[in-house]
């Protein structure tokens, strides 16, 4: 679901990157009052967990396409709406930028639609309610469904503002919906398994090492097995009839094409393996820079008082 750059215009992408960059304070602010020195290796593992589980595409059946998990749901369940919509962000921010993978007019776009929607809409609205009724593995399924299909009719929204997709909206937005839904019960039922399995484990040290060494794993072996076909957003654009029209003109376009030539650096290495690992520890040590801001400044409101 990650948009590029010639599917977003400046006009629809430049607010959308103010707006995720504002909803990001928000959540580190937010994030700040409740975060716990504790909380750094389960939120760090967890996140490169997310962040290698993305690099998996799986091929969806009878069709020609493929889908990831997006995890979203999944880090909100374990770690919170706030930190999870941090760690989306940098996520999301570490593929466009060291790897190309979204375009960076395009990151705001992405934000939403990946980790504001699931945080902050679908696990308020149907993972805390049935979690506080002892049932967090439905939860956890259906918000993750459903994240997955408001991310695809925000995709839908986005690039029709932008003029991409304004010629053959409907039909564009019937093929992402249902690509993403066969997704999205893969997704669910994945996050519902992992939820249960960490509401065993309670978030142990031992839990953070399993899905820390998880991750490594997924990025530096199980990745190379992954499928090449294209993933739902580039299955449905291919079949779209010749009526997408790139936003590929203007100065801004160039200029963030320039920019992300130069910064993805690991999207031109010749081994994928070791790019894949080397974003893993660029995340990690992204991660864990937030989650030590967090607990200081938290530490030095303390020392205040």
């Amino acid at each position: 679901m990650h948009l590029g750059n010639s599917i977003i215009c400046p006009v629809t992408g430049i607010p959308m990157i103010i707006a995720a960059g504002a909803a990001a304070f928000w959540a580190f602010k937010k994030a700040k009052k409740d975060f716990k020195k504790e909380s750094i290796l389960p939120t760090v593992a967890l996140t490169s967990f997310v962040f290698a589980l993305q690099m998996i595409n799986f091929s969806i059946p009878t069709t020609a396409s493929s889908g990831h998990i997006v995890g979203a749901v999944l880090l909100a369940a374990l770690l919170g709406p706030y930190a999870a919509f941090l760690a989306i962000c940098s996520i999301l921010l570490v593929q466009a930028v060291f790897f190309a993978d979204g375009g960076l007019m395009a990151l705001g776009c992405n934000i939403f639609n990946m980790g504001f929607l699931a945080c902050f809409v679908a696990y308020p609205l149907l993972y805390k309610p049935l979690a506080d009724k002892n049932h967090k593995a439905l939860g956890a399924f259906l918000a993750s469904v459903i994240a997955l299909q408001l991310g695809s009719i925000a995709v839908v929204a986005e690039s029709a503002l932008s003029g991409s997709t304004i010629a053959n909206i409907g039909l564009f937005a019937g093929l992402m919906q249902s690509i993403h839904l066969a997704i999205g019960l893969v997704e669910g039922l994945f996050t519902a398994l992992v939820v249960v399995i960490a509401q065993k484990a309670n978030l142990s040290k031992a839990f953070s090492y399993v899905t820390g060494g998880a991750a490594l794993v997924l990025a530096g072996v199980i990745s190379q097995f992954a499928s090449s076909r294209p993933d739902g957003l580039e299955w449905s654009l291919l079949n779209m009839s010749n009526s997408f029209v790139e936003q590929t003109n203007g100065y801004l376009y160039s200029a963030s094409e320039i920019l992300q030539s130069k910064t993805a650096i690991l999207a031109n290495m010749s081994s994928s393996i070791l790019a894949n690992l080397f974003g893993l520890a660029l995340l990690a040590f992204l991660m864990y820079g937030v989650c030590r801001i967090l607990t200081i400044k938290k530490a030095e409101v303390y020392e205040q008082q």
